[in-house]
């Protein structure tokens, strides 16, 4: 199995309505997402590749137009935008798009990240 990997950034705000009012998460607050697409294929194709990563380009339009600078809770239009949402969120748009899609990772920090993989 052949798999590459294109890593996107982007800012937003959100906030997670659903927790106690005391949780920090609860209140409006911010990070700068990273968001890592992996595609996966059998044989690369006629060029070598699994697909070009120009080809991405769709992907990144999408978040800059979308997301970028944002408030999260507006743009998915509910209050379940933790990292695993996003995370599913962008892997349906990108299967969709690029059926090579094998899993997504967003990360809210350094630190912490969530993937969606089938």
């Amino acid at each position: 199995m052949f798999r590459i990997s294109k890593e996107f950034h982007f800012s937003a705000s959100h906030q997670l309505t659903s927790l106690p009012a005391d949780h920090q998460c609860a209140r409006l607050h911010g990070h700068n997402y990273v968001v890592v697409v992996e595609l996966a294929a059998e044989e690369l194709n006629e060029h070598g590749f699994v697909r070009d990563y120009h080809e991405l380009s769709p992907l990144k339009r999408y978040i800059d137009e979308t997301f970028d600078h944002r408030h999260l809770n507006d743009v998915l239009g509910h209050d379940r935008v933790t990292a695993e949402c996003l995370a599913r969120h962008f892997y349906d748009w990108c299967k969709a798009h690029l059926p090579e899609t094998a899993a997504v990772k967003v990360s809210e920090t350094p630190k912490t990240w969530a993937e969606y993989r089938p």
